[in-house]
C-alpha cells in the first residue's frame, strides 16, 4: 500500500494544482460579474481566441463589435476605448485561465500515463474530471449568449447560477479524487449517523450556493442592505406573495434574500451540531480537521453581513468595500465546500478495507 501511495503522490499533487486553479477560475469569473465584463467577448474562439487583441486597428473591431450588444446600447453607451479594454481584460483572462487549466489538465495526464502511474480505478474519475471541464466551457458560453440578443444588459441569473455550480461539483469532485490518493484507508471512520448528516449538510450547501449565484446575477444585494432585518421586515412579505409562484424564488431579489439568509442561518446552526457530535470520531486526520467548517461557516456569515452593508457603496465600473467583500464572501464558500467534502471522504456509511467503526 505504501509503494501504491507513492507512485500516486503526483497525481494527487498535479490534482491539487488543478483545485487551486479551479479556485482561482472562479474568483476570476466572480471579478468578471462584479466589473460588468463578461459579455465584452462577443464571439467564442478556442484556439485563436488566445491572443488579445495586438494593434489599435484589431481594438476598434472588437470594440465595434461590442456596440451592437444589448448592454452596451442600455448601459455602457458612454464607454470609452479604454474603459472597453478595461473590462474586456477580466473576460479574456478568465478565458485564458480556462485555456490554461485544460493545458495543466492534458499535458500532465499524458505524461502519467506514458509512465503508467495510472491504476485501473484512476482512469474513470480522470475522464469524468475531462468532461466536466468541457462541459463547464460550454455551459459558460450558453451563458454569455444569454446576454448578447434582445434588451438583455447581463446574462441571465439562472444561467449564471448553473455555470457557478458546475464549477462547484468540479472543484468538489477534483478535491474528493487527490484526497483519495492521498488518504490511508485506516484514516476512514464508519459512522453511519455522521456520514448521513455530512451529506445531508453538502446537499443544503448546494442549495445555498445555487441562491448565492442567483444573488450575484440578480444584483440583490443592495435591494435589502439592512441586518438582521429585510428592509424592516424579518420575513418580508412578498415571501407570501402567489403572484408570481415558484418564479418568485428565482427571480424576486427580496425573496432570494430571504432564502439566501435563512439557509446560512441554517447551516450555521447544522454545523454547530455537527461539530460537537464529531467529537465521538477519534481517527488523527479528522480530528485535525473538524473545526474546519465551523470556523469557516461563521467567517461566512460575517461576510455576507458586511456585504449586504457595504452594497449601498455600489459604484458603476468602480471597486470599492462591497467588490471585495463579496470576492472574500465567494471565496470562504469555496473554502467550506473543501472543508465539507473532506469531512465528508473521511467519515462513511461503509468501510473501506482497513476502515473503523465508532
Amino acid at each position: 500500500m505504501k509503494n501504491e501511495l507513492r507512485s500516486s503522490r503526483p497525481v494527487a499533487i498535479w490534482l491539487l494544482v488543478g483545485v487551486a486553479m479551479i479556485i482561482v477560475q472562479i474568483i476570476l469569473g466572480g471579478i468578471t460579474r462584479l466589473t460588468g465584463s463578461g459579455l465584452s467577448i462577443t464571439e467564442w474562439e478556442v484556439i485563436t481566441g488566445t491572443l488579445p487583441p495586438l494593434n489599435q486597428q484589431e481594438w476598434l473591431l472588437e470594440f465595434e463589435k461590442y456596440k451592437q450588444t444589448p448592454q452596451f446600447q442600455f448601459l455602457n453607451y458612454d464607454f470609452t476605448l479604454p474603459d472597453f479594454k478595461f473590462i474586456f481584460f477580466w473576460e479574456w483572462f478568465h478565458r485564458l485561465w480556462g485555456r490554461l487549466i485544460g493545458i495543466v489538465f492534458i499535458i500532465p495526464f499524458i505524461i502519467f500515463f506514458v509512465q503508467k502511474r495510472f491504476t485501473r480505478e484512476m482512469i474513470r474519475p480522470l475522464v469524468v474530471l475531462f468532461l466536466l471541464g468541457a462541459l463547464q466551457g460550454v455551459v459558460g458560453w450558453i451563458m454569455v449568449a444569454s446576454g448578447l440578443t434582445g434588451d438583455a444588459i447581463y446574462v441571465k441569473p439562472t444561467r449564471l447560477a448553473l455555470h457557478f455550480i458546475f464549477a462547484m461539483v468540479l472543484l468538489m469532485y477534483t478535491f474528493w479524487v487527490a484526497v483519495k490518493l492521498l488518504v490511508h484507508p485506516a484514516e476512514i471512520t464508519v459512522s453511519k449517523r455522521m456520514a448521513s448528516f455530512t451529506w445531508i449538510i453538502v446537499v443544503i450547501l448546494f442549495v445555498q450556493l445555487i441562491f448565492g449565484a442567483l444573488m450575484a446575477g440578480l444584483r440583490a444585494a443592495p435591494a435589502a442592505p439592512t441586518w438582521p432585518d429585510i428592509n424592516g421586515s424579518f420575513i418580508p412579505a412578498a415571501v407570501f406573495s402567489r403572484i408570481e409562484g415558484w418564479r418568485s424564488f428565482i427571480e424576486d431579489r427580496i425573496v432570494i434574500h430571504f432564502v439566501h439568509r435563512m439557509l446560512a442561518y441554517l447551516l450555521t446552526i447544522m454545523i454547530i451540531i455537527w461539530t460537537f457530535q464529531s467529537f465521538n470520531i477519534k481517527q488523527r486526520l479528522f480530528s485535525t480537521t473538524r473545526f474546519l467548517p465551523l470556523a469557516l461557516v461563521i467567517i461566512q456569515v460575517a461576510l455576507g453581513v458586511f456585504t449586504v452593508f457595504t452594497s449601498i457603496n455600489i459604484r458603476p465600473a468602480r471597486w470599492n468595500e462591497f467588490e471585495w467583500m463579496a470576492q472574500l464572501h465567494q471565496f470562504v464558500a469555496l473554502l467550506l465546500l473543501l472543508s465539507i467534502t473532506l469531512a465528508a471522504f473521511l467519515v462513511r456509511n461503509k468501510s473501506l478495507q482497513t476502515s473503523t467503526t465508532t
